[in-house]
């Protein structure tokens, strides 16, 4: 009766083996990339651009009326005028959207996605505050 139990429970066994490795079978990871180019980063950069833009006259003319700039990365190139001003700016910009590409191109979209909300509210931010602070 033993020999009988055993090999019924390891007949069962198998069966579930076997059933468990066909219908659970994983399919292909999709081999294609998404493109980084979408709409969506597109309209992203381009708003990312215009207010690091907004950000730079902001802050050149609050240094003309008598303010400081308050970032100390950037105090070094807001000191030397616009073309300071220019190559800060770019570094930043370029800052910004190699970390949103370097997200994208380890296929973490969510996190890409996240982060380039943050970043230009984040720009949002700084521009309302030299508005303010100007005014």
């Amino acid at each position: 009766m033993k020999y009988l139990l055993s090999i019924l429970l390891l007949s069962a066994a198998m069966q579930a083996q076997n059933f468990a490795v066909s219908s659970f079978a994983l399919p292909d990871a999709p081999s294609q990339q998404r493109p980084f180019w979408t709409l969506e980063n597109k309209l992203h950069v381009g708003i990312l651009a215009g207010l690091i833009t907004a950000d730079a006259i902001t802050t050149q003319r609050g240094l003309s009326q008598g303010l400081r700039e308050t970032n100390p990365l950037m105090r070094p190139f807001v000191t030397r005028g616009a073309a300071g001003e220019a190559a800060g700016s770019a570094l930043g910009f370029g800052a910004g959207v190699g970390v949103v590409y370097l997200l994208h191109r380890t296929h973490h979209y969510k996190a890409e996605r996240i982060t380039m909300r943050m970043i230009v509210a984040g720009e949002s931010a700084f521009v309302a505050n030299n508005i303010i602070a100007i005014r």
